[in-house]
């Protein structure tokens, strides 16, 4: 039999979408700051939520009045993704409700793709995957450090589901947590699926007009039956 192509590709955020990291993930950037730069502190102010790493980053040395010299940009890049895998161990974190029975669903339908779009360089993003297991559950992805911002960010990742999977944006979905999510699915012509798992509420997300709208992926019912009426071209 030959094997069904996918007719609808679903690009996932990750932190507040699939999981959280109980404030593993600013704690790294943390310790990578003052691994660099010799001083301590929480990042209190700076904005974390649906935002690419590299304008974290930038955010920190702005707010702070630092910058990086010779060597000093890889040299944070690797301290973060060691205090990620060193901070991110049990019981820290969690795998948000109904996604292990989501990813068990899409194992089953073979014409519903699924990749990554998020905001973490690839490197943080798989440990925070791994954690929980989930790794393996997506071929590929579009990371942080390949794109400014968000809507490049998801230009780009539809744009590969076209070229990979022969899929279009017309038939791709963004689930993501955040007004940014929102944003850089219309940004790159697809549908979106807003989750309020993250940092803002039901209400706060419906003001942004997403397609779907759900308090969270506790049931994936529907979410599936939004992915096949895309896959069916409704």
């Amino acid at each position: 039999m030959t094997p069904s192509r996918p007719r609808v590709l679903l690009l996932f955020d990750i932190d507040g979408t699939l999981l959280v990291t109980g404030g593993v993930a600013r704690e790294a950037f943390s310790c990578a700051v003052r691994d660099v730069f010799h001083i301590e502190d929480d990042l209190t102010g700076v904005e974390f939520a649906g935002r690419t790493e590299p304008l974290i980053v930038a955010d920190i040395l702005a707010k702070r009045g630092l910058s990086f010299r010779d060597g000093d940009e890889p040299r944070f890049w690797d301290a973060l993704v060691h205090h990620m895998g060193r901070l991110f161990l049990p019981p820290k974190g969690r795998l948000l409700p109904g996604v292990a029975e989501l990813l068990a669903a899409l194992d089953v339908r073979p014409d519903h793709a699924r990749a990554l779009l998020t905001g973490n360089l690839s490197r943080v993003a798989r440990i925070k995957l791994a954690r929980f297991g989930i790794a393996e559950r997506f071929p590929w992805g579009t990371f942080g450090e390949e794109a400014p911002d968000r809507d490049g960010l998801a230009r780009l990742a539809v744009r590969r589901g076209e070229e990979r999977l022969g899929v279009p944006a017309a038939r791709t979905i963004v689930v993501g947590d955040t007004h940014r999510d929102i944003a850089c699915a219309r940004a790159a012509g697809a549908h979106v699926v807003a989750v309020a798992t993250g940092s803002m509420n039901v209400d706060q997300l419906a003001a942004h007009g997403p397609d779907l709208l759900l308090s969270d992926l506790a049931d994936p019912a529907p979410l599936l039956d939004f992915a096949a009426r895309i896959a069916a071209g409704a």
